[in-house]
């Protein structure tokens, strides 16, 4: 009875991830559809999604500061520390990955960055599990961290910049769900595991309770033996990661020495190729979550897939505003993706 509880309680969390990444992801591609019948649609989003210089004065109702995007990466870093150390602490506690690195069964397990634990054992499949959602969560703290350092030291936000109250709502939800999504297929594990020491603290007291004896190599060696899809998918991470600080810097630099209100053509960097690189940054570090799991976790497919539609629905609003703003604006940039879009 307690298995199956514990199988329904993990069944439901993952499930309702994806509902609402699915439900979050369907309004921007129907909106997206170029038909007049769907011009309602898109202008009630882009009345909740829009922002700072791409907010309509008609949409001023229901704002709050822009500065406020502080929070978002204020509550991503606490959550995605808290999420990290537990799911660590767990990972730690299993049954450590016994293969030796580079010992896989087949030449195509070796090419697809396949795991080079041994599948038979369901505990040994859960220990990798948890350790890939380890691997997971640290990109994950990287960006949420190098964010709020962002926010704080590298944007200056126009005093009058506005974003919906529906849009803050909406990004304190995606930064909480998604640090869980990259650990969804053991967070039910792990929060029975907290739950199990919170009850023996209680009952046994702080003097009787064990002392945890640390060996740093088994603490990171497991993170080592991951796939060569992990590594790759690092390396995609941090190429998105440093495009964005750069993008970042020069969008933070452009409201320097100038008034409040006035706006100028960036350049530099992943700019002169499309108008919004940031978001085109952000789209490559999601996709390292799909590449690092091997595309083979649906949680992190829908992930991404709403952050493409997300970004991509913001940025064609961008790139529309920055070519009605400025006559000699760059005809050869695309709005976020390269010769797509």
């Amino acid at each position: 009875m307690a298995v199956l509880h514990h199988q329904l309680m993990k069944m439901l969390l993952v499930q309702l991830l994806r509902v609402a990444w699915v439900a979050g992801t369907l309004p921007i591609i129907i909106a997206s559809i170029p038909t007049s019948k769907l011009s309602w649609l898109r202008r009630t989003l882009l009345g909740f999604a829009g922002r700072g210089k791409t907010m309509h004065s008609s949409s001023q109702k229901f704002t709050i500061p822009q500065r406020f995007f502080l929070h978002f990466y204020a509550v991503a870093s606490i959550w995605t520390t808290l999420l990290l150390v537990a799911t660590w602490v767990y990972a730690y506690s299993m049954v450590p990955m016994v293969a030796e690195p580079f010992s896989y069964s087949t030449i195509t397990s070796f090419l697809t960055g396949g795991s080079s634990i041994r599948t038979g054992s369901s505990k040994l499949r859960l220990s990798y599990v948890a350790w890939q959602a380890v691997f997971l969560l640290l990109l994950m703290e990287a960006q949420v961290l190098r964010r709020l350092y962002e926010t704080i030291h590298v944007f200056n936000y126009s005093p009058s910049a506005r974003m919906h109250v529906l849009g803050y709502l909406t990004g304190l939800f995606f930064y909480i769900a998604a640090p869980l999504s990259l650990c969804g297929d053991c967070a039910v594990e792990v929060f029975e595991f907290l739950s199990n020491l919170v009850t023996e603290f209680i009952v046994r007291g702080k003097n009787q309770m064990p002392i945890p004896e640390l060996e740093f190599w088994q603490v990171i060696n497991p993170l080592i033996k991951l796939g060569w899809k992990h590594w790759i998918g690092a390396a995609v991470f941090l190429w998105g990661w440093i495009h964005q600080y750069q993008c970042h810097k020069i969008l933070g630099s452009l409201r320097v020495s100038r008034q409040a209100e006035e706006y100028v053509i960036p350049h530099g960097d992943w700019f002169e190729i499309v108008s919004s690189p940031h978001y085109l940054s952000e789209i490559v570090i999601y996709a390292s979550f799909v590449v690092a799991t091997g595309g083979s976790n649906l949680t992190i497919w829908l992930l991404f897939v709403f952050v493409v539609a997300n970004l991509t629905f913001a940025a064609a609003e961008t790139h529309i505003w920055y070519r009605q703003k400025f006559e000699d604006y760059p005809s050869d940039r695309f709005a976020v993706i390269p010769f797509i879009i």
